[in-house]
């Protein structure tokens, strides 16, 4: 097998840990210049109050909730009983058993720019922090972008030898199938203490602990040593023996975790079909790199023809216990992402779906909470038409992004902007929006662009005429938000 250290690809379980450690996810957002967008979607004035899920909070110019957004807080679909996304992390769950893991689906969305970024090394000019990026309350207030923003307190708690954190996070980003602006994460780890482990010796403890974790009979493909002195480093607070043990707990752990989903979807699958043709499952673990972790991997499962990255794992760090005020403890860490697994285990085709009130979706998973055993694959209750509208426009001369003209922040263009207004007006209604043209004037270097975005409801058919209300809104936004010039 190919030796790998870090591809350019990322998925929602990746991007979960290297937040579990530290690092932003910087890899999944466009790299460009700090800038703040130049519109607030709520049209509330800077010296305004807003409210979030029953609690008041003061905002400012930096401000940028959608009244959309604000209204599905309350939603809470981690723990909304008989919920796929809920069911989901039931099942992860089940395979860390309390009391060793404490489970933490409660913590509440709004958090300070200090337990977002700050407390994860996130550097000022970091384009994560942006408001083409970011859901500002204030300047100093945000809806988290991701779990991480509660792990320093959950390790600092030092409640329990593991833990667990699913919970709803909230990012400006595309609009497609498998794109939303609120989605779920888990992230998990499991710690062992050099004080309370007998003579100290942890590789035993770990060791002793793996033989009471349950037996699978999966194929794993697993070629590369534990650690590896270039593509893989031992950190050099552990000793061989440590790190080799911990990481066989790691994946031991996180394989139980996919024998349990995947031995429940094939089920599902054959309670739907009786033919269902039955594959062996297959997993593989491929060296991964991660700033906070080492070693670190993330695990790919075979699933119907195609290898599908589902999480990113490795051993912390010591300085990131350190600066938790755990020097003695060292162990690993996971993180995935719950709609990814939740569209795996149940075959949901758009992420759009698990916000849908419509009986015909959320009545087929009733009473699954309450019996694992019964669970079904989703059975699509129709596929409604599209329409597809065009939007073209010509970005203001002003605009560095625009070509000549002077450079002013405030003007800068971000496609998150274009994304933002599209979802404000037209909501669940809109299924995706793609750029599908570029060009710059030949004289003037002035840019155009062009989005076609598709109108299709998951619920009814929508008419043209519909369609046509909400794209005429959609052109008048962005004339009077962006200042751009229609074509």
């Amino acid at each position: 097998m190919k030796h790998l250290t870090r591809r350019h690809r990322v998925s929602a379980g990746t991007e979960a840990l290297a937040l579990f450690v530290g690092l932003s996810n910087a890899a999944s957002r466009r790299l460009v210049a700090c800038t703040q967008c130049r519109y607030n979607s709520t049209g509330t004035s800077p010296s305004g109050n807003v409210t979030v899920d029953g609690k008041s909070y003061q905002t400012d110019e930096w401000h940028n909730l959608s009244s959309n957004i604000t209204a599905s807080i309350s939603r809470r679909l981690h723990v909304q009983k008989d919920h796929p996304i809920s069911i989901t992390r039931s099942i992860i769950e089940s395979r860390f058993p309390s009391p060793t893991f404490k489970y933490h689906n409660n913590f509440f969305p709004v958090v300070s720019t200090q337990q977002n970024f700050d407390s994860l090394g996130f550097p000022v000019d970091h384009p994560g922090r942006s408001k083409t990026d970011t859901y500002y309350i204030n300047q100093e207030t945000v809806l988290r972008t991701h779990t991480s923003a509660h792990q320093a307190d959950v390790f600092r708690a030092n409640e329990s030898e593991g833990w667990l954190i699913s919970a709803d996070v909230y990012r400006r980003d595309a609009i497609d199938r498998s794109h939303y602006p609120i989605f779920h994460q888990m992230e998990g780890a499991r710690m062992w203490d050099r004080t309370k482990a007998p003579n100290g010796d942890i590789a035993a403890a770990v060791l002793k602990d793996i033989e009471a974790l349950p037996k699978h009979s999966m194929k794993v493909e697993d070629p590369n040593p534990p650690t590896h002195p270039e593509r893989n480093p031992l950190q050099k607070e552990h000793s061989l023996t440590e790190a080799e043990a911990i990481a066989a707990h790691l994946k031991k752990s996180l394989e139980l975790v996919v024998v349990e989903i995947f031995s429940r979807a094939k089920a599902a699958a054959v309670s739907a079909n009786p033919d269902f043709v039955d594959e062996r499952l297959k997993v593989r673990w491929i060296e991964a790199y991660f700033p906070f972790t080492s070693p670190s991997w993330e695990l790919e499962i075979f699933w119907q023809g195609d290898w599908l990255e589902v999480l990113g794992c490795g051993v912390v760090k010591q300085d990131i216990m350190d600066k938790a005020g755990q020097p003695q403890q060292l162990g690993w860490a996971f993180g995935m992402g719950l709609e990814r697994i939740a569209m795996l285990l149940f075959e949901i085709p758009d992420i759009r779906l698990f916000w849908s009130k419509d009986e015909r979706f959320l009545g087929q998973f009733r009473g699954l909470s309450e019996n694992l055993d019964n669970l079904r694959r989703f059975v699509p209750f129709s596929k409604f038409p599209s329409c597809y509208k065009d939007v073209a426009f010509w970005l203001r001369s002003s605009s560095s992004s625009a070509g000549g003209g002077s450079r002013a922040n405030t003007q800068d263009f971000h496609e998150n902007d274009v994304m933002e207004i599209v979802r404000d007006i037209g909501g669940d209604v809109v299924e995706d929006v793609a750029k599908v043209d570029e060009f710059a004037h030949p004289k003037t270097g002035r840019r155009s662009l062009c989005y076609r975005i598709n109108y299709r409801s998951l619920e009814r058919t929508l008419t043209n005429e519909e369609a046509n209300g909400y794209h005429e809104q959609v052109r008048k936004a962005l004339v009077e938000k962006l200042g751009v010039e229609l074509r």
